[in-house]
């Protein structure tokens, strides 16, 4: 998928979403009800617009995608986890600075 901005993936979707991108990925499992995950969402959006090109951003709701959020170990919302090659290389959980996940990012590709 190209341009900016944020895929939305489901259990489904998944494997084909983020294990198999040829770019690192960047997945905010997240839910709606979670008011963290909210006060993150506009970050991440920054990010996914000056990262477009370089890295994928996926969205996954964790209530109802919870099979691909249990595969990860994801008990918390938000958690921010990036993938290389299909594996999991980092993971912030919580809320966290523009420039922690910008850290994150960039120590990956």
């Amino acid at each position: 998928m190209t341009g900016s901005g944020s895929i939305n993936s489901t259990d489904d979707t998944f494997d084909q979403d983020v294990l198999h991108s040829d770019l690192p990925v960047l997945v905010d499992f997240y839910a709606d009800w979670c008011g963290p995950c909210k006060m993150v969402a506009p970050t991440i959006e920054e990010l996914s617009q000056e990262y477009d090109g370089k890295v994928r951003f996926v969205k996954l709701d964790v209530d109802g995608s919870s099979a691909a959020a249990g595969n990860y170990g994801t008990t918390s919302s938000p958690t921010l986890a990036i993938f290389r090659e299909g594996k999991v290389f980092d993971r912030i959980v919580g809320v966290a600075s523009k420039s922690h996940f910008r850290k994150m990012i960039d120590e990956t590709l």
